[in-house]
């Protein structure tokens, strides 16, 4: 007598599938942001002062030379504040990577206990933290790497270059303040080129930003058109009232 085994189909489970995570958007910016806001700085800082020049009746070589001391004196003042910042944050991560390596040896208990409390507070059962921390402190450069991450939220392997946060500043400043000088290098007499030129480098910069918030790429585009707009037209208004008593 043959006995004929069938198998069952898996039965359907009563809660939803849920579909694959797709990527999620890059919430630190990356290279992308710092290096979008610094060209949309250079362009809305030269742009405004170049107006302002012109709102004076400046003469187009004065324009010229009012664009490139701006972004000269611009491009090297964010160099050297982007330098100096990220020095000061890197010396004092640094600072806090060598207190906590020297008290891992001095007071191995407490650290393990702070480990292990670090757990607790995330949920994890008492028993089981603190077998966890005491595994993970088995080698000192694991604990003193999970220490950094987990107390001071850094990692001590991507540490940021000064060098590197100033020549990207210069050089993203720079870009972005050069676009509304072009029209006056290559031979342009009046406002208007530069003017044409720097909107679209607005709306672009902006529309870039969307990659890195929620907001779509035309909100975001027109927003800093308008923003940089409003800051040309306050220093054309300005150079048009003032100009004339102060030449």
């Amino acid at each position: 007598m043959s006995v004929t085994v069938t198998e069952r189909a898996p039965e359907e489970s009563p809660l939803p599938r849920i579909p694959a995570e797709g990527h999620h958007r890059d919430v630190n910016g990356g290279w992308l942001r710092p290096a979008v806001f610094g060209a949309m700085d250079g362009l809305v800082s030269n742009l405004a002062l170049m107006t302002g020049v012109v709102g004076g009746a400046a003469s187009s070589g004065t324009v010229i030379l009012t664009g490139l001391a701006g972004l000269a004196a611009g491009a090297c003042s964010m160099a050297a504040g982007e330098y100096t910042s990220v020095a000061s944050q890197r010396e004092l991560v640094e600072a806090e990577i060598e207190a906590e390596r020297i008290e891992l040896p001095r007071n191995p208990s407490g650290e393990l206990a702070e480990l292990a409390e670090l757990y607790v507070s995330r949920g994890v059962e008492p028993a089981l933290a603190h077998e966890v921390a005491r595994q993970l402190s088995r080698d000192p450069l694991q604990a003193l790497e999970i220490h950094a991450r987990e107390e001071l939220g850094i990692d001590p392997h991507d540490l940021p270059s000064p060098l590197v946060a100033a020549f990207s500043s210069f050089g993203c400043f720079a870009l972005g303040a050069l676009l509304p000088l072009l029209p006056y290098l290559l031979g342009a007499t009046s406002l208007l080129p530069a003017l044409l030129l720097a909107v679209l480098g607005l709306f672009l910069c902006g529309a870039v930003v969307a990659r890195v918030t929620a907001r779509s790429w035309w909100f975001s585009g027109m927003r800093q058109l308008v923003l940089g707009g409003a800051a040309a037209g306050v220093t054309y208004l300005l150079g048009y009232l003032i100009g004339g008593h102060v030449g």
